[in-house]
């Protein structure tokens, strides 16, 4: 009975021993990662140059023409009516 005790107390003291090494290196992980985000840094992206060979063209804008709203009002008419039948 006394050697489960023994076992117990080493048990215990490899427990909080284990506990401490993998704070301990936790600690010094984040205080690295934290040093190294103040001295290396920031990566910026550089900015996207487009070249238009066709300088006619409008760019796009966020309205659809009306022609294109007539078109698919007129293929969801036809697709219910087809549907229905």
């Amino acid at each position: 009975m006394d050697n489960i005790g023994s076992l117990l107390v080493d048990a215990a003291s490899l427990m909080i021993t284990g506990m401490s090494v993998v704070f301990i290196f936790l600690t010094i992980l984040v205080f690295l990662v934290r040093l190294m985000s103040k001295l290396v840094p920031e990566e910026v992206p550089e900015p996207i140059t487009t070249t238009n060979p066709n300088n006619n063209v409008q760019p796009s804008s966020s309205t659809v023409s009306p022609r294109v709203v007539a078109a698919i009002s007129a293929a969801v008419h036809q697709y219910r009516a087809s549907a229905a039948k």
